[in-house]
């Protein structure tokens, strides 16, 4: 492990340990874990920014609280690499993110620490509080449940719909904002602006005051501390501020906003209101990227920066020989812009990705026409579905993964209404170091299955560019694009515009031994097998379907007319994806063929890079390779 911890921290494996120093040596600690995360980050890539800025919180809760006994939650998970530092895996945290090391989000089965597994956003609060009722069922009433939300997370209605339950809950229950105006890109919206608003307002800070004081009597009077809670309720209501506060009308005692960066100030709160019943919310305000100026000034670059000086905060760009081909997110980014300057019907949504999927770019040149709809995938998708009722085609940029937070909306508000959206499902497939939560491996098999949908996936830059002008074109309907995280392999990508033809895939190579049928990126590793194969006298032919749904009939009896074995290949589940619709069109029309299946199987794949992930599902060159050989 390059990285060394430094002195109080190496005294550190876990949160009892951290309850044995003096609350003066917290923020030293502090200090040592910020240095610690910088070092092990800078080398070994991760999410930096959001770590940084809840680390002074970290220590406070794990100081405060009795856990794992007391349960803490995160919010998406990317903001606890402090928490797993303090909680037995500071010797594994060089292994962050790195195949078959420590996960990059809290897990259940690597720690008792994790209370809930987490990676996407907005449910802290519902798990929390189910914790919460379950402990009360089961007369464990001295367990506290804490809730950490933050990083946008906010903005998704699923904490909406937790916060309206929990108020009525009567659970013991902490949530804490952790409110530092990001998330990936700068938070959207108007629970932002209210947050904001909050923030700076005078009478709001002049009542904080006067709630920190009684507070500050609860300690003495100890766990008789009726009359003061009632005190700090009485001085909320009697105010008229307190009409206005979106969490009182929850239900919730609110406090805040406060320093979440002062970690001794924290502590002291924390263990003031752990005296403090029912459902509560503390509102705290943190710089993301705290204490690395680099990371402070460019929140969004250092959200996962990459490698990076630690020193001077330049990140360090890889270097390769030769022209390195473009991201599937730039040619999306650049294609838009030019389809939108032709088109005046088009138009963008992104929830809270417009730096991830590239609409920053469009964002610039047509601010008006593009629209981050904050986190809150369901209501993108319906939100689309009215700017297409009245006649604009949305292109509705969402990560494969966080498009399973939106099903019902496509099926019920979209397709169902045979309504022009365009689907572009950004990190399809298997996407890296983010892990299981993070991995797009099931769009192309519970889209298969919804009426009045085009279900697509382009094997390289320039079919990108196609599928995005044949979707845009009259009449098309709901149309779904995916494509990976990373590059293409094209150099000469910026051609003209060429209409596509629905359902038609295209025979990449002939051959006569055996038949690969792919969809998508992965069919350019089929082109690399096969290449290699004839070297070896093993004549492959390979198909490239390109649309899933419709499928190409008239392809597909050309390879089962032609071949007795045949290999799908896919970089997605194979329970349902193009290898079930193959072996269906087989079963469907009475051929017989021997068909081996490549693809994700039937199981959560960890983390790790695409390439590895890659080979351990054996749909790399080498696996096709090995698969052909195995079945000719």
């Amino acid at each position: 492990m390059s990285a060394k911890p430094g002195k109080l921290l190496s005294s550190i494996n876990y949160p009892s340990d951290l309850r044995k120093l003096k609350e003066e040596e917290l923020p030293k600690l502090c200090d040592e874990i910020r240095q610690f995360i910088i070092d092990v980050i800078s080398t070994n890539p991760g999410h930096l920014g959001a770590s940084l800025g809840t680390i002074e919180l970290t220590v406070a809760l794990h100081y405060v609280y009795n856990t794992p006994f007391d349960k803490l939650i995160w919010d998406v998970g990317h903001q606890a690499y402090a928490h797993k530092i303090l909680t037995g895996r500071k010797d594994q945290f060089h292994t962050n993110r790195m195949y078959k090391g420590i996960s990059g989000f809290p897990k259940m089965s690597e720690s008792e620490y994790d209370a809930f597994g987490v990676g996407h956003s907005s449910t802290s609060i519902s798990a929390a509080l189910g914790m919460a009722i379950a402990s009360k069922m089961k007369n464990k009433n001295r367990r506290l449940h804490i809730a950490v939300i933050g990083d946008g997370a906010m903005t998704g209605g699923m904490a909406m719909e937790a916060l309206n339950n929990a108020g009525v809950s009567k659970a013991n229950l902490l949530i804490i904002l952790n409110d530092n105006g990001i998330a990936i890109d700068k938070n959207v919206g108007a629970i932002k602006e209210y947050l904001t608003d909050i923030a700076i307002s005078k009478t709001y800070n002049r009542l904080k005051n006067i709630i920190w004081k009684i507070l500050g009597k609860v300690s003495k009077y100890g766990p008789n501390s009726q009359r003061i809670i009632q005190q700090i309720e009485s001085a909320i209501k009697g105010s008229l501020l307190s009409k206005s506060n979106l969490f009182e009308s929850f239900n919730f005692r609110y406090f805040g906003p406060i320093d979440g960066n002062d970690v001794i100030r924290l502590a002291k709160l924390l263990k003031d209101m752990k005296r403090i019943p029912g459902p509560k919310l503390l509102h705290i305000i943190t710089v993301k990227g705290k204490g690395f100026k680099q990371a402070e000034n460019d929140q969004i670059r250092f959200h996962a920066p990459g490698t990076f000086d630690k020193k001077t905060g330049k990140i360090v760009e890889k270097h390769s020989s030769g022209k390195l081909p473009p991201k599937y997110q730039t040619v999306f980014g650049e294609t838009i812009i030019e389809l939108a300057e032709k088109n005046d019907k088009i138009v963008a949504i992104t929830p809270a990705m417009p730096t991830g999927c590239s609409l920053n770019l469009m964002m610039k040149k047509m601010p008006n026409r593009v629209f981050d709809v904050g986190i809150a995938e369901q209501h993108a998708v319906t939100f689309s579905a009215g700017l297409a009722v009245q006649g604009l085609i949305p292109f509705c940029n969402v990560y494969s993964t966080f498009m399973q937070r939106a099903y019902d909306q496509v099926i019920h508000d979209v397709a169902l209404q045979k309504l022009h959206v365009v689907f572009c499902l950004d990190r399809s497939g298997l996407v890296g170091e983010d892990g299981a939560t993070h991995h797009g491996a099931f769009d192309l098999a519970y889209l298969r299955t919804v009426p009045n949908i085009i279900v697509s996936a382009p094997m390289n830059e320039e079919e990108l560019r196609n599928l995005m002008y044949t979707a845009q074109l009259e009449g098309m309907g709901t149309f779904s694009i995916r494509y990976p995280k990373g590059r293409g392999v094209m150099t000469d990508w910026k051609k003209p515009f060429k209409k596509l033809e629905i359902g038609k895939g295209r025979k990449i190579k002939d051959g006569k031994d055996i038949a690969l049928i792919t969809i998508g990126h992965v069919g350019n590793y089929a082109v690399d097998a096969c290449k290699k194969l004839e070297k070896e006298k093993i004549n492959t032919a390979h198909y490239d379907m390109r649309f899933l749904k419709p499928i190409d009939e008239k392809l597909l009896h050309e390879v089962f007319g032609k071949f007795k074995k045949i290999i799908t290949i896919e970089d997605g589940t194979i329970i349902g994806g193009l290898g079930s619709a193959v072996i269906e069109f087989m079963a469907d029309n009475n051929y017989n063929a021997k068909i081996k299946r490549l693809g994700i199987p039937d199981n959560f794949v960890e983390h790790g890079t695409q390439a590895e992930l890659h080979k351990e599902c054996g749909f790399d060159t080498d696996g096709i390779i090995r698969a052909i050989k195995g079945i000719i």
